[in-house]
């Protein structure tokens, strides 16, 4: 029985890539168009509306990302959740994506430490649930990434990246490009684990670096550290030269 519903659920994430695919090369009228435009631009301004309501007063928060497929026993999941535990005792709330792994493990680090926990979720045809640990009242769902990704960087003081994949590196290189570019202020960003992280860095300068498509100042918007407590050290002293303080 699991064997089918695990054959069926391939197969209707399969016919979905494939429907869409099929219907992005259909011919539509301009009324179809408009039609569907408009409704997608309401539940997109609705995301918008609902994600700022919420999460306008919750106070300086870390927002912390990384793969959702880490198990409770990793070291990486154990390194996240003391992680969140020692930014509660500084003052800050912790945001994730809600779901499970990496995000699971910063929401539970701060939900047990008696800090805010707020979750932010995203529709997915798989790892589509939120966890246990998430403030009942800070739990949002999104359909749109870019969306949910305006709320992560709008709400929080910090960034931490642990060890993660494809989402986690989109999420990284789009807080430092959006410092890079000035389009938001600078806020620190910490990346965990060198021996996960180490060879992206040194690519970037062999790479990056070399061929001028970066400055040498633009490696120092993020720091590589290993422990919990040099990545919380370092969100502080951050902080210490303004005169704002987090207040709860």
């Amino acid at each position: 029985m699991h064997a089918a519903k695990s054959i069926s659920a391939v197969y209707n994430i399969y016919y979905m890539k494939e429907n869409r695919i099929r219907k992005a090369f259909e011919n539509k009228d301009w009324n179809e168009i408009k039609v569907t435009d408009s409704w997608q631009i309401l539940k997109i301004m609705a995301e918008f509306v609902d994600g700022f309501e919420k999460l306008a007063k919750i106070g300086p928060c870390v927002s912390i990302f990384g793969s959702a497929r880490t198990k409770a026993d990793h070291k990486y999941y154990q390194l996240t959740e003391k992680i969140a535990a020692l930014l509660t005792k500084q003052g800050y709330g912790v945001i994730s994506g809600g779901g499970p792994g990496i995000m699971e493990a910063a929401n539970k680090g701060a939900f047990e430490a008696g800090g805010k926990s707020v979750g932010l979720g995203i529709e997915l045809p798989f790892e589509t649930f939120e966890n246990k640990y998430i403030d009942r009242d800070k739990l949002l769902e999104f359909k749109y990434f870019f969306v949910r990704k305006v709320m992560f960087m709008k709400y929080a003081q910090g960034f931490i990246a642990m060890p993660g994949g494809f989402g986690t590196l989109d999420e990284f290189f789009e807080a430092v490009t959006l410092i890079q570019t000035g389009k938001i202020a600078r806020f620190p960003i910490v990346l965990v684990g060198t021996e996960y992280w180490g060879d992206l860095i040194e690519w970037t300068k062999d790479k990056m670096l070399t061929a001028g498509n970066i400055k040498a100042e633009d490696l120092n918007l993020f720091r590589l550290v290993d422990t919990a407590e040099d990545a919380v050290d370092h969100i502080v002293k951050f902080y210490e030269k303004y005169i704002i303080k987090p207040n709860f």
